[in-house]
């Protein structure tokens, strides 16, 4: 069968949730037994968000052969369970740089390059490039930014023309749109979503299907004006209203037909979908058992999106254990000025995510010497572990000095120092240790506990090191190196024993949570911290009834 490929754009404002409803299509075909890659085209001019500060873009995630990526490829891999690679990321900024390389080596035999057609040829290389490398049944090819956007234009050119090269039949147009409330009116209002429609037909491309984010259902009367006047069939005007959760969009979606439409336009067989397992995820979700509180001790915590990762995998363990996340996101700055007890009393486990930068330190410092004092569980992440080892050298091994050599160069007891191998790196994209390594773990310890397995892989993103001058003096006060590389070399993880939960990774976890596979370091975390937290009234919000599959697939419901 050849590759179907479906693109998905958005009108009106960004943010408006592609990524979202790119991912639950992915669900929903995969939900039905089809093969699904998703990729991003992203129009801003920056290689990779690899340089780019979390307050910008929010976190970048990396993939198992080491690109720095937009965050929606996170949500892809999650909902769908698929592993994404570099592939699956595209910007502006790869695209020129490809055409220009090869403008350098003279391919281009002194002709003129131009956007049309050597920049848009490259974009519709990158959408051929997934289906050839993965051969899966749908390429699903999300368009960053909106429609209108001048930055936008050569990526809009580009699936223009990718149906005419690769034939009708085998692409399929999805224009993601916001139809608001207007409060004053008291009414929807369709003209932002017949505007955005107005405005990508101008370029060229009728959709297929529009999905409309609304916080209300559509009545059935706007879903025909809208037909109407997009000229979209009225069973492809698809309802997407908020919901509590993202985890619960797939479902409805499911009930307003949207995979049933898209088989249909791309001529593939109608199969039955199974979404039970997922149905089950999102009535755990809605029916908690116990509340669980996690201090979340960042920098960037006045946007939630810069941990997003971190995020979704406490909650997949909280779901996982019938309990409510409840997050507490706590400034490493404002513990420096008020102290740790202010900000952590009553937290039922404090997490130290990743980061670069002095900023904030001295106070994940304290954070979590106070974890490790007060005995609350901890779970530390790539600078979480570094940090962990800077607490343990101050307070522990008594080296008053002891820091990390990426805030103080010439500290006297650098514990955390850089790779050789790093000493002249100068570029700050795309040169720390990236993606996929191998770690031996250690016998008897918690994270064999954990994983109940010898040889674990995980993904990195990081350039400094556990500095082994100071193993020998870590394993003598007490600690653990429960995890390394295996040759021994690196340290990849910490612990201390002589505590309910006190664990520190290298790598960053978080990247492999799957909301049906939790990550057995935060499944961990989130049952060492249920520990401390009595039991709550059972709570009933079971969307069972209203979450069901059984309907006939397609029927569309108001």
């Amino acid at each position: 069968m050849a590759t179907k490929f479906v693109f998905v754009t958005g009108g009106v404002v960004s943010s408006i949730g592609k990524g979202i409803v790119a991912a639950s299509l992915g669900r929903l075909l995969k939900s039905r037994q089809y093969s699904v890659s998703i990729l991003k085209l992203d129009p801003y001019i920056n290689v990779d968000p690899g340089t780019m500060s979390p307050f910008q873009h929010g976190e970048v995630f990396v993939t198992e052969d080491g690109a720095e990526t937009d965050l929606d490829l996170g949500h892809y891999e999650r909902f769908t369970d698929t592993s994404m690679s570099r592939l699956n990321s595209v910007t502006t900024g790869s695209i020129y740089q490809a055409v220009l390389n090869r403008e350098r080596r003279g391919d281009y035999d002194g002709g003129t390059v131009q956007v049309i057609p050597h920049i848009t040829n490259e974009i519709k290389d990158r959408v051929l490039r997934v289906a050839k490398n993965t051969n899966p049944d749908v390429v699903i090819t999300e368009i960053g930014g909106t429609v209108g956007d001048i930055e936008s234009l050569p990526f809009l050119e580009a699936i223009r023309q990718f149906r005419k090269d690769v034939g009708r039949q085998n692409v399929l147009y999805m224009h993601v749109t916001l139809v608001p409330w207007i409060s004053s009116a008291g009414e929807m209002k369709t003209k932002p979503t017949q505007h955005s429609v107005k405005e990508l037909r101008s370029i060229g491309i009728q959709p297929d299907i529009l999905v409309c984010r609304s916080d209300r259902p559509l009545p059935p009367g706007l879903k025909e004006k809208m037909s109407g006047f997009c000229d979209v069939p009225v069973e492809c005007v698809i309802t997407s209203q908020d919901a509590s959760s993202i985890y619960e969009v797939p479902l409805n979606l499911e009930k307003e037909g949207l995979a049933h439409q898209a088989l249909e336009l791309l001529q593939l067989e109608q199969r039955p979908p199974d979404l039970t397992q997922w149905a089950t995820l999102v009535d755990r979700l809605y029916s908690p058992k116990r509340q669980v509180e996690i201090a979340i001790v960042g920098k960037y915590v006045r946007l939630n999106d810069a941990y997003l990762s971190v995020m979704e995998a406490l909650r997949h363990a909280a779901i996982a254990l019938d309990s409510e996340l409840n997050i507490r996101w706590v400034n490493a700055e404002d513990i420096q000025d008020q102290g740790a007890a202010h900000h952590l009393d009553g937290a039922h486990g404090i997490i130290v995510p990743g980061g670069f930068g002095i900023r904030g330190i001295d106070g994940k410092i304290a954070a979590i010497e106070y974890a490790r004092t007060k005995q609350i569980p901890y779970l530390g992440l790539c600078l979480g572990m570094q940090c962990m080892v800077i607490e343990w050298a101050r307070h522990i091994a008594a080296l008053a000095d002891a820091h990390s050599a990426e805030f103080a160069p010439e500290a006297t007891n650098p514990v955390i120092n850089l790779l050789p191998e790093q000493q002249d790196v100068v570029d700050l994209g795309g040169t720390m240790r990236l993606g996929l390594y191998p770690c031996r773990l250690a016998p008897n310890t918690l994270a064999f506990k954990l994983y109940q397995e010898e040889v674990i892989y995980e993904r990195h993103r990081h350039r400094y090191e556990f500095n082994n001058a100071y193993r020998s003096l870590f394993i003598e006060t007490g600690y653990v190196v429960s995890g390394t590389s295996p040759d021994g070399r690196l340290v990849e993880i910490v612990e201390w024993p002589n505590h309910p939960f006190f664990i520190a990774t290298q790598f960053h976890p978080e990247f492999q949570s799957r909301p049906s596979a939790p990550h057995p370091l935060f499944k961990g975390f989130i049952q060492a911290a249920l520990a401390l937290t009595p039991m709550s009234p059972t709570k009933d919000n079971s969307i069972s009834e209203q979450a069901t599959v059984s309907e006939p697939v397609g029927m569309v419901l108001n």
